[in-house]
C-alpha cells in the first residue's frame, strides 16, 4: 500500500541538457505540497493499414513523443541566510530565470531569453521513483491575505521508466525557511501600479512560459519558446476620488508594483513587476466589502528580461 502523504521531491540543475544530474536527499531535497505526476504523456499513433475488417488495428498503438509532466507548490520563503539561494532555486532557474548571488546580501531571479537551464527531478511516490530529466517549466507566485505565499510550478520533462530506487541520502531539507503569513505585520511594502499602502487581498504573478516538447530523429528537448508575464491583483476598492484605477486601465500607462514579505535577513522576499500594465477592472465582494479585481501584464523595458524579479535578502 502506497500512501499519498509519502511523496517528496529532489531537484538539481543539469550540467548538460537531459543528462541526469543525480540529485540527492539533503542537498537537493525541496519541501513541496500538492505534488502530482502524470507519469506518461504521449501522442498515440495507430497503424492505418487495411486489414479486411473494421475495428482497431491488430498492430497496436505506437506511444510516441513520451514525456512526463509534474505540478506542485512550494512555500515562498527565503533560505534562512541572506545571500544563500533557497532550496528551490534550481526550480526557478529551470523556469527560465537567471540566478545572481551577492554573498551575504541577496539572491535575485529574473527572466532570460537564451541559455535556458534545465533540471533533473526525482519524484518519489512511496516506493516508486519517477526520474524526469531535461525538465523545464513555468511558475506562478501567489500571495493571498491570511495564507502562506506560494510558488506553483508546472514542469515537462523527458520520460524515464519509473523504478523502485530509494532516495540517496536522508530526506532533510536545507536552505528553506518557513514562509510567513501574508498579513499586515509581515508585508512591509505593498505597492500596486505605483500606489502605496494598497489594501491587498491577493495578487498572483505568473511567468506564463510557453513550453514545447520537441522530439526529432536525433534529439528530444523541452523548449521555452515565449513568456507573457502577468496576473491579477485584488484589493479593497478605494473611492475613485482617492485612486482612480479605472483611469489607469484606460490610459494604458505603466507603473511599478512591489510586494515585500518579511523583515528578518535571510527570510525577506520581494516580488517586483517594474512596469505593471492594468488591462481591466471589475468589482467583487469580500464578506460585504467591495473589492476591485485587476488583471495586469508585467511589461519589460526595451532592454528585455526585466519585467519580473524575485529577490531574497
Amino acid at each position: 500500500m502506497a500512501l499519498t502523504r509519502k511523496k517528496f521531491l529532489l531537484a538539481k540543475i543539469e550540467a548538460t541538457y537531459g543528462t541526469d544530474s543525480i540529485p540527492v536527499g539533503g542537498s537537493n531535497a525541496i519541501q513541496v505540497t500538492n505534488l502530482e505526476v502524470t507519469p506518461i504523456e504521449s501522442d498515440n499513433v495507430q497503424a492505418a493499414s487495411y486489414q479486411g475488417f473494421i475495428g482497431n488495428s491488430t498492430r497496436g498503438t505506437l506511444v510516441a513523443n513520451k514525456r512526463v509532466s509534474v505540478t506542485f507548490e512550494v512555500e515562498l520563503g527565503g533560505s534562512g541566510t541572506a545571500g544563500t539561494a533557497p532550496a528551490f532555486g534550481p526550480l526557478l532557474q529551470a523556469c527560465g530565470m537567471s540566478e545572481v548571488v551577492v554573498s551575504s546580501t541577496s539572491v535575485t531571479y529574473a527572466g532570460v531569453s537564451a541559455s535556458f537551464s534545465s533540471a533533473s527531478l526525482y519524484c518519489f511516490y512511496d516506493g516508486t521513483r519517477h526520474k524526469i530529466t531535461g525538465a523545464r517549466g513555468t511558475v506562478t507566485f501567489n500571495m493571498t491575505a491570511g495564507q502562506f505565499p506560494t510558488a506553483s510550478f508546472q514542469f515537462i520533462g523527458i520520460y524515464n521508466a519509473p523504478d523502485g530506487t530509494a532516495a540517496s541520502g536522508n530526506f532533510t531539507v536545507a536552505n528553506q525557511a518557513a514562509a510567513l503569513e501574508v498579513n499586515d505585520t509581515n508585508v512591509t511594502t505593498c505597492t500596486f501600479h505605483g500606489v502605496t499602502s494598497t489594501r491587498l487581498e491577493s495578487i498572483d504573478l505568473a511567468l506564463n512560459n510557453t513550453l514545447l516538447y520537441k522530439e526529432t530523429g536525433s534529439s528530444q528537448e523541452v523548449l521555452i519558446t515565449d513568456r507573457a508575464a502577468g496576473g491579477t491583483a485584488v484589493i479593497e476598492a478605494p473611492a475613485v476620488g482617492t485612486t482612480d484605477f479605472f483611469a489607469k486601465a484606460v490610459a494604458a500607462t505603466t507603473a511599478a508594483s512591489s510586494i515585500v514579505i518579511g523583515a528578518t535577513a535571510g527570510n525577506i522576499v520581494t516580488m517586483n513587476a517594474a512596469q505593471t500594465d492594468i488591462t481591466g477592472c471589475s468589482y467583487g465582494d469580500t464578506n460585504g466589502v467591495i473589492s476591485l479585481s485587476m488583471p495586469y501584464l508585467a511589461l519589460p523595458t526595451t532592454a528585455g528580461n526585466n519585467e519580473v524579479s524575485l529577490v531574497f535578502t
